[in-house]
């Protein structure tokens, strides 16, 4: 076949991904980005609303008379645990109901409890609404992530994906850039009078003021128009002539999975093991900056927060990019191979800035580091939407989300305190946590994204004959 027909067949799998008739011409394209920007909205707000605690440990410990224990309950198993649990049935629905409904239900919830995190006098009740917090979280991302594959053509859908991405970072930066600005106000207590609400502390105004605007930004995604569902659906007929999606049962969707199992799992390990790394050396690099170079943790907070938004952002969106031009141009494994060599780029940049004397030597070299890193964020999710029927997109997402929700979240920051405490004994190595831990979880994911390169060719031609298949 020469090279004039590989590309004209590629261009029509791009337009027609699993055969059939053409479907409908895409919704306007400024429109589809004007959704995805509010998304991007909805997620930097999660993100904030997310991230925010960690930055309140002291006032909230000294305040409330809690232990490092309870503190840390409440930022990782209140919130996480209910954040993946409610993902797997909130991913179901989002495949057979009005998928905007959900997320503008879900902002709603997260920014009320975020808000009402600032009325707690208890702990008990400081640990029921994070749990709603993680609730109305898990929301978001399953339904942005469908909506967002139906609102653009294969051929853009990773670019597309990148800049939501976006959100994560200019969210987490944020956070960092609010709460280095807020630890001088919460520092010496004290206390501050709100109409209906009563006497709080600085700390508890401060979940105030990032919880309510969540609720205008609720109201604005309910503006918004849901898009038509692409790819094979099963309809029926109904009582009026009309046709209706059909729910696939769940054991139908797990069949899918486990047919294309050795796609899924590498890609699911790859992400996860990246958002691994990610997390555990977000989570320690400010105190790395105070204990190595002596910086206060607002010094550490503001430069890593810029760092954060401006070359996070930039590289979720070079790897959601990245992934479309490599599939346009025939190589049909291509978001795959983005999440494989991602590892391998961020590699000796991630190993060497913890050694360097220099703490604007090593801001440098984290500059790069993250900018690669987050290259699996924007081709991870657009990569399991090429590979899911439409119907099956939500539940997969979900399931994607909750391994690197455990993984990521649960096991990232642990694994290198694990490492400075029983490896290292002594909290002043925390640099050397910082070179061995996330090389070992690189090396891993580039070894998990490899394996999945061929299968990942395999599940693309199960998808089209499935597709063709429930057409007839």
């Amino acid at each position: 076949m020469s090279e004039v027909e590989v590309a004209a067949e590629v261009e029509e799998e791009l337009h027609h991904p699993h055969g059939g008739k053409p479907e409908k011409p895409y919704p306007n394209q400024f429109y589809a980005w004007y959704v995805v920007g509010i998304l991007v909205l909805a997620y930097t707000f999660s993100f904030i609303d997310r991230q925010i605690l960690s930055l309140l440990v002291g006032p909230m410990k000294r305040d409330l008379g809690i232990s490092d224990t309870q503190m840390s309950l409440l930022q990782g198993f209140a919130f996480a645990v209910f954040y993946c649990l409610a993902g797997l049935p909130i991913g179901r629905m989002v495949d057979r109901r009005n998928r905007v409904n959900i997320i503008s239900l879900g902002v709603f919830v997260w920014s009320v409890m975020t808000a009402l995190c600032g009325t707690a006098h208890a702990y008990w009740q400081l640990f029921f609404y994070r749990m709603g917090v993680g609730v109305g979280e898990a929301a978001l991302s399953p339904a942005a992530y469908s909506m967002i594959a139906d609102y653009f053509p294969p051929k853009r859908l990773g670019f597309a994906l990148g800049v939501y991405g976006m959100g994560v970072y200019i969210g987490a930066g944020l956070a960092l850039i609010i709460g280095a600005a807020v630890i001088g106000l919460v520092s010496n207590g004290g206390d501050i009078v709100l109409p209906l609400v009563g006497e709080v502390y600085a700390w508890q105004l401060t979940f105030i003021i990032v919880g309510l605007p969540g609720v205008l930004i609720a109201i604005w995604v309910w503006t918004i128009r849901e898009p038509e569902r692409r790819g094979y659906m099963r309809k029926e007929i109904a009582a009026d002539g009309t046709e209706k999606a059909v729910e696939l049962p769940v054991s139908e969707v797990l069949a899918y999975m486990r047919a294309n199992w050795r796609t899924i799992a590498p890609l699911n390990i790859c992400y996860a093991l990246s958002a691994m790394m990610a997390y555990g050396i977000a989570a320690w690099i400010p105190t790395f900056f105070v204990r190595t170079y002596d910086w206060t943790y607002p010094q550490a907070g503001w430069w890593y927060g810029w760092i954060i938004v401006v070359f996070g952002t930039t590289g979720v969106v070079a790897g959601g990019w990245m992934g479309d031009v490599l599939t346009s141009r025939g190589i049909r494994n291509g978001r795959m191979m983005v999440c494989a060599f991602t590892g391998l780029a961020a590699f000796p940049f991630t190993v060497l800035y913890p050694l360097m004397d220099s703490p604007w030597v090593a801001l440098v070299l984290i500059c790069f580091s993250t900018f690669f890193a987050t290259f699996t964020t924007g081709a991870g999710p657009s990569a399991m939407q090429e590979l899911m029927p439409n119907q099956m997109r939500g539940f997969a997402s979900a399931a994607l989300i909750f391994v690197v929700s455990i993984v990521g979240l649960g096991l990232g920051p642990t694994s290198i305190a694990l490492a400075t405490d029983y490896i290292f004994g002594d909290e002043m190595m925390l640099r050397y946590s910082l070179v061995y831990v996330p090389a070992v979880i690189l090396l891993l994911a580039v070894v998990a994204g490899l394996v999945g390169l061929k299968p990942y060719k395999e599940s693309l031609d199960y998808l089209k004959r499935w597709s063709e298949e429930h057409e007839k």
